[in-house]
């Protein structure tokens, strides 16, 4: 970087031509901001797809040492500048907080884009921080999602500026010459959710009026009661399951055809000479009908426990018994068209 210091001549007192290189006369001011604008050392670190774009400023294209920035410290104590390139979430805040306490001062803070402004489009997400200046001073802030080098640039440029408006005589301008250690920065505390030390105090005293009052109902979001579910919900489950014996009912014809059909095929066995015992041909007869209808006196007993419960699967067990007397139907319509068309 050239030295030139007619930037720093602010006198109305002439310099002879051949002393302009050589001599300045100027403010204690001027000449300390000069220093500091000139030499400010950004720290080393990033948080999201901002950190891509300060990279890029920092590389050939755009070169920021052209402003003195190049040296990006690894360590907050060696550092002048944060640049809080990113989101910000509830858990990084933490450490961010913590380093920049350990960086001396002056320091300045540069937000750069939406969700190190004001959490960007994250902004209502559970874990990320509406914008770093609720927990650091921020200096300067710089649009953008990301912003682009050259909009870092600008605010690179912004900052400069406000240090060449700081003054030595002006208290406000420059606290970290003042009486004292300066106060460090409260640390969140992270938890369920962050807390701010700062307002440590306002959560005691809700405390306890909460404790006073006998209820945690201060400060805190209530939901509404929740009413009971209606009695209706086992109303409509009993009506499919009152239509159930009609079903089972409806088949027993077709039983009565399948025992038809073993009765003529008993008749053709006997005239053919193959005739079973005497007690054979009766156990057929009168057995099948009862193996089918067996299951109606069990489908009005499921359709009364179905009510009481209500469960899916109960009304699904009663259903699968529907469908396998029809299967049982339809099994002795076949048997007995095949009989039909042999005999």
């Amino acid at each position: 970087m050239d030295l030139s210091l007619q930037q720093l001549n602010t006198t109305e007192f002439p310099i002879p031509t051949d002393l302009q290189d050589n001599v300045a006369i100027t403010s204690l001011s001027k000449i300390y901001n000069w220093g500091r604008r000139n030499s400010m050392w950004p720290m080393l670190f990033g948080l999201a797809c901002c950190a891509i774009e300060m990279i890029a400023t920092a590389s050939s294209r755009f070169d920021f040492s052209r402003f003195g920035m190049e040296v990006m410290r690894a360590t907050p104590r060696q550092a002048d500048l944060m640049i809080v390139s990113g989101t910000v979430t509830k858990k990084m805040v933490v450490p961010i907080v913590r380093l920049y306490n350990q960086m001396p001062e002056p320091k300045y803070v540069l937000a750069m884009g939406a969700c190190a402004s004001g959490g960007g489009p994250f902004k209502e997400g559970y874990n990320v921080v509406s914008g770093i200046d609720t927990y650091l001073p921020v200096d300067v802030y710089v649009p953008g999602c990301p912003p682009t080098p050259q909009a870092l640039l600008y605010g690179l440029i912004a900052l400069q500026r406000k240090i060449d408006g700081q003054s030595l005589a002006a208290v406000d301008d420059i606290p970290w010459y003042g009486v004292g250690a300066a106060d460090p920065t409260p640390v969140p505390i992270l938890g369920p959710d962050i807390i701010d030390p700062r307002q440590m105090d306002m959560i005691r005293r809700q405390a306890e009026e909460a404790a006073k009052k006998g209820s945690a109902s201060i400060g805190v979001r209530t939901l509404p009661a929740i009413k009971a579910a209606p009695v209706a919900v086992p109303a409509k489950v009993a009506k499919p399951a009152a239509a159930a014996p009609a079903k089972v009912a409806a088949a027993t014809p077709e039983d009565d055809k399948r025992a038809a059909a073993l009765a003529r095929k008993a008749a053709r066995a006997a005239k053919q000479g193959t005739a079973p015992a005497a007690g054979d041909a009766p156990v057929a007869v009168e057995e099948a009908p009862a193996e089918v209808a067996a299951p109606t006196p069990v489908a009005p007993a499921a359709a009364v426990e179905l009510p009481s419960s209500g469960k899916p699967w109960e009304e699904a067990e009663d259903i699968r018994e529907q469908r396998k007397a029809a299967a049982l139907a339809r099994k002795a319509q076949r048997a007995a068209k095949r009989d039909s068309s042999g005999g």
